[in-house]
């Protein structure tokens, strides 16, 4: 369920909303300094240098933020709807609470970012680095992860639906009684990973070899799944 909006959100003023505008560092620095959140809608901050601004509670409506430098940034509570940002750079910035929906950020880095109470909806995170990152109640649905790294994430107790793993980093992560519909862990990297009362019958495990198979102990898997496992060795299972 994607979070309420943020309150800084309900309590931006018309005269801080500005669309369809080029936006460089001293430009957004002195937006900034009011103290108060401001909503850019079809703006271009291509490759803007936005690292340690201070932009809690900000709305970026259909921005593009390709290449931009948010390192270490204060963005809690933000909002991203339809925002371009390929390869952004995110790196240690604080972005609890914030609400990304229908964003493409391939490759982009989230590594050691604040991400805890935040939700990614529709969004494309192709090749995304979330290492290290804090991520306590951080939520997906209906993400495309592909070859991302996400070593160490907890996704204990949740419902994945709609995500897209493939070739994904997964090493050490933690699946325990999260269930998981129309998902995808094809060739993902599953070292270590934890699967007790996980239920994956909604989960392509394509790639997955009989000798990897300890590793889903205590998790519920399909017939169907059962039999491509089982199928290395020349058994059928009816």
């Amino acid at each position: 369920m994607a979070p309420s909006t943020s309150p800084h959100t309900s309590q931006i003023s018309p005269a801080n909303i500005l669309a369809n505008r080029e936006l460089d560092r001293s430009a957004v620095e002195h937006l900034s300094k009011s103290g108060l959140p401001h909503k850019l809608v079809d703006c271009v901050l291509e490759e803007a240098d936005l690292s340690r601004l201070t932009l809690d509670g900000w709305v970026f409506g259909a921005c593009n933020v390709k290449q931009a430098n948010f390192a270490g940034a204060k963005l809690g509570s933000s909002t991203w709807s339809s925002c371009k940002g390929g390869l952004a750079d995110f790196t240690g910035c604080d972005l609890s609470e914030s609400r990304f929906e229908a964003c493409d950020f391939n490759n982009s880095s989230f590594r050691g970012t604040t991400l805890t109470g935040s939700s990614f909806e529709r969004c494309k995170l192709t090749g995304a680095n979330l290492s290290e990152a804090k991520t306590l109640n951080l939520s997906f649905t209906e993400t495309r992860l592909a070859d991302a790294r996400l070593p160490g994430l907890s996704f204990r107790k949740s419902r994945l639906n709609g995500l897209d793993l493939q070739m994904a980093d997964l090493r050490k992560c933690d699946f325990r009684d999260a269930i998981f519909q129309d998902c995808s862990l094809r060739d993902a990297n599953l070292v270590d990973c934890r699967f007790e009362g996980a239920d994956l019958r909604g989960a392509d495990l394509g790639g997955i070899r009989l000798l990897n198979a300890k590793q889903f102990k205590g998790a519920t898997i399909s017939r169907d799944q059962a039999g491509q496992l089982l199928a290395e060795l020349g058994l059928k299972v009816r």
